[in-house]
């Protein structure tokens, strides 16, 4: 990435108060673009606009993203880095619980995206959907989250499938990394050893790199993790 000359324009990032969703409105502001943060809590957003919206909310999130959109003149690109978990075998997680988690983590990124295809097709945009490991690889007790990511990822592909020409698509597919996404868990689903945890700014770098390649150019799908990383293959 030539990081004088690539600007990343205007950045819709849900999720964008902590974790991946920070880091990357972050890299975003070092590389010169202007990011635009969707999130439940936007309290602690100090240095870009920000909207208070709850992803898995079709109708709230629609409009979220009209206003977004209009406030930075269009859109250039959209990462959807908002994500929950409940962790527990099937018969212990609480049906609404686990339609939570397909509620944000699947059908809010697709609401989002649904949202801003007008604006990305207008400038030939791009759109980095953020999957798991844990969509490429399932585990036991996490049959909610591992359902949502393996949807984000078949999501993603045909999408891209769909509008290849019009608007480039990636799936980012990160391992796990140090936010406080683990720290409402139990502790027996908590990472024992946090030093193979990835620092999200450098999966914020990886998706700045995707956004960075030149018209014709896509990068499809990306994995990116820890050198130790336990969940994968």
């Amino acid at each position: 990435m030539n990081e004088s000359t690539f600007r990343p324009g205007r950045v819709l990032v849900t999720g964008g108060a902590s974790g991946l969703g920070a880091a990357v409105v972050d890299a975003v502001l070092k590389a010169g673009g202007t990011p635009v943060v969707l999130d439940r809590d936007i309290r602690n957003v100090a240095a870009a606009k920000a909207f208070e919206v709850d992803v898995s909310d079709r109708t709230a999130v629609t409009e979220a993203v009209l206003q977004a959109a209009e406030t930075l003149g269009g859109l250039d690109a959209v990462v959807t880095a908002a994500g929950i978990d409940r962790c527990g075998k099937l018969e212990d997680v609480g049906a609404d619980e686990w339609e939570r988690v397909i509620g944000v983590n699947l059908m809010g990124t697709v609401s989002v995206v649904r949202a801003a295809l007008p604006y990305l097709k207008a400038s030939r945009g791009r759109v980095v959907t953020v999957a798991s490991t844990l969509g490429k690889r399932a585990l036991p007790e996490a049959t909610a989250y591992c359902a949502s990511k393996f949807g984000v990822v078949g999501f993603s592909h045909s999408l891209a499938a769909e509008t290849g020409g019009e608007i480039g698509v990636t799936t980012m597919i990160p391992g796990g990394m140090k936010t406080r996404f683990f720290d409402d868990r139990a502790e027996q689903y908590k990472p024992q050893d946090d030093s193979r945890l990835n620092d999200p700014a450098n999966v914020a770098q990886a998706i700045l790199f995707v956004l960075s390649q030149p018209a014709g150019c896509e990068i499809r799908e990306m994995l990116i993790c820890h050198e130790e990383e336990g969940s994968w293959p």
